[in-house]
């Protein structure tokens, strides 16, 4: 993974805890985020919510994430999205999900999977690539 890859997705993952483990519910390891938060609006809430899912993946589009890969993710936001549309259960079940930290842990695999297998370099370049 590049360094501009890796900051970006350091940066997604930022976000991704602001939406999912911001907050902490006292005396406990359960953490909820704005996602949680914002679900308890009916309605609105939940739908607000997945613009900074759909940013995720698009940002995991533009850094070539593999189609399967924008699928899953995409799968996850929709799930999320569905399950808080539920009143009272579906807002308890929301803290779990966590799908935009789902997401981010998945291109963050598939991106150190990918500089893993990609080929080394020829012992004759050096930095500069001459």
């Amino acid at each position: 993974m590049t360094e501009d890859e890796r900051r970006e997705v350091e940066r997604l993952e930022r976000i991704a805890r602001r939406m999912d483990r911001a907050f902490r519910f006292p005396f406990t390891d359960i953490r909820f985020g704005w996602d949680s938060i914002l679900g308890l609006v009916p309605g609105v809430g939940d739908t607000l919510t997945v613009a900074p899912a759909i940013y995720i993946v698009h940002r995991a589009w533009q850094m070539g994430a593999s189609t399967p890969l924008l699928l899953r993710m995409s799968v996850n936001i929709a799930i999320d999205w569905v399950v808080g549309l539920v009143p009272v259960v579906g807002d308890v079940l929301d803290v779990g999900l966590k799908a935009n930290s789902r997401n981010v842990d998945l291109l963050r695999a598939q991106m150190e999977r990918a500089a893993h297998d990609a080929p080394p370099l020829p012992k004759n370049l050096d930095q500069t690539g001459r």
